[in-house]
């Protein structure tokens, strides 16, 4: 087994999507009070994630791999169409469920939200670029398990209580996640042969993952 399929089992079989709150939420299963803490809390990390994925391109040095983190960057900015930044979507979710965006962004969050953020920020930020960069690998190569449970939920949910909700930001998401994850595996790619980062890079992996495993658990009521 190649060093990027052992890293893309590891995060597969992690428990940031392997949980009792997004097995629940696949079902149709979670309550009122935790669906809205979901809505809420899920907003910190999308308004958030432009920033921190800055923060990496900033400290990169290798030409590949500013490239592959720019087409993520700019896709989650809405590729050239202002009207498809992901946040903007998030907001038109948000509004759906009648819950205004800006007192979400007065509002505290809980410190499962805010621990997994500041994770984020650190390692894409920190002195050792490869955790960063594992941890940017974990992020992007957990997505599509991750949209899989949320989607199937959110239209139960629609169904049952917001009938008028909108799921542009997820369905949207969804459709580019292959994308996200190929330019994540062609920047690993890069660095193969180099065994001198994989420890970084397994170790941004399982501290992002753990902290976003700890998020899930956190919006349980």
């Amino acid at each position: 087994m190649s060093f990027l399929e052992e890293m893309v089992s590891v995060v597969k079989a992690h428990g940031a999507i392997n949980n009792d709150f997004l097995s629940r939420f696949a079902r149709g299963c979670i309550s009122g009070k935790e669906f809205e803490r979901f809505a809420v809390e899920f907003y910190h990390f999308s308004r958030h994630f432009p920033l921190v994925l800055c923060h990496l391109l900033i400290n990169t040095s290798d030409e590949d791999e500013a490239a592959n983190l720019t087409k993520i960057l700019v896709s989650e900015l809405g590729d050239g169409d202002s009207k498809k930044r992901h946040e903007l979507l998030y907001r038109d979710f948000l509004r759906s469920l009648n819950i205004e965006p800006r007192d979400i962004i007065c509002k505290p969050m809980l410190n499962t939200t805010r621990n997994w953020i500041e994770t984020q920020l650190g390692l894409y930020s920190g002195k050792d670029h490869f955790a960063g960069l594992g941890a940017s690998f974990g992020l992007e190569n957990m997505a599509i398990p991750m949209w899989d449970q949320l989607i199937p939920g959110l239209k139960k949910y629609k169904e049952k209580w917001f009938h008028n909700m909108d799921l542009t930001y997820f369905t949207f998401h969804r459709e580019l996640e292959d994308q996200h994850e190929d330019m994540m595996r062609n920047t690993l790619s890069i660095y193969e042969g180099n065994v001198l980062i994989q420890e970084s890079f397994k170790n941004g992996i399982k501290r992002v993952l753990d902290d976003e495993e700890k998020f899930w658990l956190g919006l349980k009521c």
